[in-house]
């Protein structure tokens, strides 16, 4: 597997994270729980992060063993839970999610490609 694949997954990790930041400027936790098109973004957004982990994992067992600090396995199962029940997630979490884990997700993920930039 090559080492531009692995980039463009994470890329696309940080993508979407960054993306469920911009949608989430401004709002406040009411306006989220009253904004469905909202709610339906940050949970496309965290599948696909959730779905580039799992081809990560997939592609890249060494990668992911190498950086345990990623969530690699809350992603994925965060992404099943959508996937597999969306109309059951509950918006408390989702709003969790995207306020408190994403953020720090975005860091990680910065800090995981600079080093791979550098050759590290």
């Amino acid at each position: 597997m090559s080492l531009d694949r692995l980039l463009a997954h994470l890329g696309r990790m940080q993508q979407a994270a960054s993306e469920i930041g911009r949608f989430l400027r401004g709002v406040d936790q009411g306006a989220f729980f009253g904004a469905v098109e909202k709610q339906r973004a940050v949970g496309m957004n965290l599948t696909l992060i959730g779905e580039a982990a799992a081809r990560i994992a997939d592609e890249y067992p060494e990668f992911v063993v190498d950086h345990p600090e990623l969530p690699w396995h809350v992603m994925q199962d965060f992404r099943n839970r959508i996937t597999q029940g969306y109309f059951d997630i509950e918006l408390t979490a989702l709003w969790d999610i995207a306020q408190k884990s994403v953020p720090e997700l975005l860091l990680q993920l910065d800090s995981v490609r600079h080093w791979r930039a550098e050759g590290e």
